[in-house]
Formats: structure tokens, C-alpha cells, sequence
């Protein structure tokens, strides 16, 4: 069992040896920390980091970690038993098995915009060429998938962050739909369109990919606090939402 820890800078981490900080983008940085496992090492796609975020890291873990269960989290962010803001409250090992023994996949809570659906949260935060590919490509080439990404897109819920803890066999299911979908995707979106955030894109994308997967193939699964070690600015951050929505026009702010 090992728990990657997605960071693109040094960072207090935990240091027990569940959790493993993950460089992501670690070609790209001029000096990786001592202890933090690169995510350029044999197979990998380092490089691509600024446009697919902690992927990169997801990505190295796909090819290259072989533990029979896995999982991802942030270095903000980690999945706990209750919400707080100290990750000394973050799963343990016998945590995990426990909840391993009757669910196949371990989510951080979901989110929910109340008063907006994932599809038009995306729409306004964020370039619309990107999400309309995915969606064409998801309903022509991923027809199986398509009736779940219908409903991900009209609920107001959904797991974000790219955070989880899953069995390998589960794991290797999901890794090779997400990179399936975005290395099509990634064939037809032209990056020099993408600026500031957006140019991020394929992580944002790949958070609507997570619920599109999870009840296609029907994992049971369940979802947990979210740890954040970082207080959130509430009104700041609803602010923001509520100029994105009705302000499209107005400077957004995304994912801070």
C-alpha cells in the first residue's frame, strides 16, 4: 500500500512510510528534494506537466508502482476521517484496509455548487473548446461511458481534486480510461489558444472524468473528509463563483 503525495515544491510531509511525496513536473524543476520520489523516471510524461497538473504524477504511478493498493492525494490536501486542517488527521493504513475491505475505491467528498450543474461550473471557469472536444469524443468514441457523463454534467455534485485511494485492478481501469480520453483530446485542442489557468487544462478536464468512470463501471466506492492545510476563504471563494456565473465577462479566479 503506498499513498502518492502529488507536490510541485518541497513541503512539510508526513514521514511515515504510507505516504510518498510525488515531484510532479520533476524534469521540468531544477532540484527535486531528497526523499520525494521524480515522476520522470522510466515511463512518464514529466514534461507535460503544465498542462496535465498532478496527471503527470498519476501517470508515473499507472506505469511504473506496482503496490496492490494505490492511491493519489495533494499536498494540501489529503483524504482523513474528518475534515480539519492538519494532516496529522489523515488515513492510516488500517484506515484504508478497513474501509478497502467492503469498498473498492476510497473519494474525497463530493462537492456541491447547489445552485449550478457541473457542466456550466466548467463552462464558466474555465475554455470552452477543450470541454466540447472531450464531449463529442466521449460520446463518439466512448459510447459506453457517455450516459454517465450525461448525468455527471446536469448533477451539482461531483468528486474533484484528482484525489483517491483504490484497489490496483480498479485503479489500472480508471488510469487507462482518463489517459485514453485525454491523449484524444490532447490531439485536438491547440494549447497556444490556452492561456494563465487554462492552459491547465487537462487536469480540470480529468476531474469530470472520475464520477463519468466511476458509475460506467460501477466500483462501489466511498467518500471521506477532505483535510485541507490551507484555510479556504470562503467569501472569497463564493465571490468568485458568483462573478464566474453571472459576470462571465469579469476576471475569474479558478482552483485557489
Amino acid at each position: 500500500m503506498k499513498i502518492y503525495i502529488a507536490t510541485h515544491r518541497k513541503y512539510e510531509m508526513p514521514k511515515d512510510d504510507l505516504y510518498q511525496p510525488l515531484m510532479v513536473g520533476a524534469t521540468l524543476r531544477d532540484k527535486v528534494p531528497t526523499g520525494y520520489q521524480r515522476d520522470d523516471q522510466n515511463d512518464n510524461i514529466s514534461a507535460k506537466n503544465p498542462n496535465f497538473n498532478e496527471l503527470t504524477g498519476l501517470y508515473w504511478m499507472w506505469k511504473n508502482s506496482t503496490e496492490e493498493v494505490t492511491g493519489l492525494v495533494h499536498y494540501r490536501r489529503y483524504l482523513g476521517k474528518k475534515g480539519g486542517h492538519d494532516f496529522a488527521g489523515r488515513l492510516n493504513e488500517k484506515q484504508i484496509h478497513d474501509l478497502l475491505v467492503n469498498y473498492d475505491v476510497i473519494l474525497p467528498k463530493q462537492r456541491n455548487y447547489f445552485i449550478e450543474n457541473q457542466r456550466n461550473h466548467y463552462l464558466h471557469a474555465h475554455a470552452h473548446k477543450p470541454y466540447e472536444i472531450m464531449e463529442k469524443l466521449i460520446r463518439e468514441d466512448y459510447a459506453d461511458f457517455y450516459p454517465a457523463f450525461q448525468r455527471m454534467e446536469q448533477s451539482t455534485k461531483a468528486h474533484l481534486f484528482n484525489m483517491f485511494i483504490m484497489k490496483k485492478d480498479a485503479f489500472n481501469d480508471y488510469a487507462a480510461f482518463v489517459f485514453g480520453v485525454l491523449d484524444k483530446v490532447e490531439q485536438q485542442v491547440d494549447l497556444s489558444t490556452l492561456h494563465g489557468q487554462d492552459s491547465r487544462v487537462f487536469g480540470f478536464l480529468s476531474e469530470r472524468l472520475m464520477d463519468t468512470w466511476l458509475n460506467t463501471r460501477n466500483y462501489s466506492h466511498v467518500d471521506v473528509p477532505v483535510i485541507s492545510l490551507e484555510k479556504t476563504n470562503w467569501f472569497d471563494k463564493g465571490t468568485q463563483f458568483l462573478k464566474r456565473k453571472f459576470l462571465p465577462n469579469s476576471k475569474k479566479k479558478v482552483h485557489f
